[in-house]
């Protein structure tokens, strides 16, 4: 479930990183009511961001394959696994 806060809670700073490390997920900061920024950890923005990279990857190479344009899968896999550390 998301975690939730207004905005003036961003005062108690040491509790709120304690609190971005445990949730393993970004945290909605409100204000006045309505959403307004969206905070999480380093970790859970650079693993989302390569979630991120590698979507658009395997995009990528479907409108790749739909051109024609392919490669040995073997040496595709080596070089994704390569780029992103899988």
């Amino acid at each position: 479930m998301p975690q939730i806060i207004p905005i003036k809670d961003l005062k108690n700073t040491s509790e709120i990183s304690d609190l971005c490390h445990k949730a393993e997920e970004p945290i909605y900061i409100t204000k006045n009511g309505y959403g307004d920024m969206v905070i999480m950890s380093m970790e859970t923005y650079e693993e989302t961001m390569k979630q991120i990279n590698f979507y658009r990857e395997l995009e990528i190479s479907e409108k790749q394959i739909e051109n024609g344009e392919v490669e040995d899968a073997r040496v595709s896999l080596a070089s994704m696994r390569k780029r992103y550390g899988l």
